[in-house]
């Protein structure tokens, strides 16, 4: 028996790409699970006229189920907009029209019109912090088969980077070459080298005032090809880290977590870093973490001196901030 056809209008809203594209993806897989001859086009919206989507809308005198996508509908013209929203009034069900949209402010009536005439919404936006991404890490280990924790995910964020491209490669990378048995061990061991000489251990190294060893991460991040501008984020993400967790006094980290957005490992982890930290120094690093970030993707001439300079004073500020 042939599966139900999907809804007649899908609105995919978001600016994560991957995301888009799959929900996209499963639109598709079940409009031709449930007719496996359906006619399926896709268009940019920009590009696409009134006169062109009118065709692919109007009834078939052949029946069967037709798929419209329509990319980036934030660039749709008005008279574009017009039509599409005159015709959600009242959709084909053979039809499913697709929509995917960035979700800004271009564009936004489109958007609106789509979910008042009753569009099936799509989440797609791009993940805010490590704890959204952590709980994707988790749900594509989940989703393939597997499963891992808190730790062990983040793990993995730190060996592969915040793309979740990567991310999701990653995932399916380790499940299909171990026995499916997730800890933070296996995904060191996995990527052998590679996570000790992410952004984060620069950023650890930093934050504990420990400059040589820093200094060494930087190098040799540097020089197996780690992008600077994830290296700089994530100096960025641990002074705030730490000046976040600081600032809420010390408390039970499972407690805590809640309130400040983070997992608990995090908070633990960043109580101790905060050790030896007065608030001027932590204003300090926010600065030189900020400073660094500008240079790292603002096209510095020499983006690794910039990072070197931003280790200094990270460190510097631990030493000093306290003695003003």
């Amino acid at each position: 028996m042939n599966s139900a056809p999907p809804a007649p209008l899908v609105l995919v809203q978001g600016d994560e790409e991957l995301l888009a594209a799959r929900a996209v993806t499963t639109t598709v897989d079940a409009a031709r699970a449930a007719d496996p001859g359906a006619d399926v086009r896709e268009y940019e919206a920009g590009q696409l006229s009134p006169g062109e989507v009118a065709e692919m809308l109007s009834p078939s005198l052949f029946g069967g189920q037709r798929v419209l996508v329509i990319r980036a509908g934030q660039d749709a013209r008005k008279d574009l907009v017009a039509a599409l929203l005159a015709y959600a009034k009242n959709p084909d069900p053979e039809v499913t029209l697709i929509v995917t949209h960035l979700g800004g402010a271009k564009g936004k009536a489109f958007a609106d019109g789509l979910k008042s005439a009753g569009a099936t919404v799509v989440p797609a936006a791009k993940l805010k912090g490590e704890r959204e991404r952590i709980a994707f890490v988790r749900d594509e280990f989940r989703r393939n088969g597997g499963r891992c924790d808190e730790a062990t995910a983040s793990a993995l964020l730190q060996a592969v980077g915040t793309d979740l491209r990567e991310i999701a490669a990653a995932c399916s990378q380790l499940l299909a070459d171990t026995d499916g048995k997730m800890s933070a061990e296996v995904v060191a061991r996995y990527y052998k080298g590679r996570a000790e000489v992410s952004g984060f251990a620069v950023a650890d190294a930093a934050m504990i005032g420990d400059v040589p060893a820093a200094l060494e991460a930087l190098r040799w991040a540097l020089h197996v090809g780690v992008d600077p501008v994830p290296i700089a984020d994530a100096l960025a993400d641990g002074v705030r880290t730490v000046a976040r967790v600081a600032s809420a006094g010390r408390g039970n980290p499972y407690q805590m977590a809640s309130s400040l957005g983070m997992p608990a490992w995090k908070i633990q982890k960043a109580q101790e870093r905060s050790r030896g930290w007065s608030p001027e120094g932590l204003v300090d690093a926010m600065r030189a973490a900020a400073d660094c970030n500008a240079a790292v993707k603002g096209g510095a001439e020499d983006r690794g001196y910039a990072l070197e300079v931003a280790v200094f004073a990270v460190a510097r500020a631990r030493h000093a901030g306290g003695s003003r």
